[in-house]
């Protein structure tokens, strides 16, 4: 774990230019388990609930939904390499969109999963622990 408190796995981290012009589709992909992870984290450290009530709580913040919410939560504050990664991802042509879910909705999630394998890839932990802050679990 590093000093900002997020755990990092990788045993090097991408330049940021590398992580940048990596895929829309990898960076969603990465990102995808970077956002679950962070939610798993927060929910079991702020609740003292059982792992049924926990894992209820950690369905409903990762889904599409949710994540195309927080997106919204959090726009104001990312800054333009972010939001340009973010485009990149929501623009991403993604097979399938959930049944329960629009496409408009599942495309901004995607986006958002980007910009957390963006930042998770180029090893900017500290700005990850600034923009969990937004989440409200």
């Amino acid at each position: 774990m590093n000093k900002s408190g997020v755990t990092m796995f990788l045993d090097t981290v991408y330049p940021e230019k590398e992580a940048f012009l990596l895929s829309s589709e990898k960076l969603a992909f990465v990102g995808d388990a970077v956002f679950e992870l962070l939610i798993r984290e927060n929910i079991s450290c702020k609740h003292g609930m059982n792992i049924g009530e926990i894992n209820k709580l950690k369905v409903n913040a990762v889904c599409c939904e949710a994540q195309a919410e927080f997106f919204h939560t959090i726009e104001t504050v990312l800054n333009d390499r972010e939001i340009t990664v973010y485009k990149r991802g929501r623009n991403a042509h993604i097979g399938n969109v959930p049944k329960k879910s629009s496409p408009q909705v599942y495309h901004t999630a995607t986006g958002l999963e980007a910009v957390f394998g963006y930042l998770y890839l180029s090893g900017q932990f500290e700005r990850i622990a600034e923009l969990t802050k937004y989440l409200n679990l």
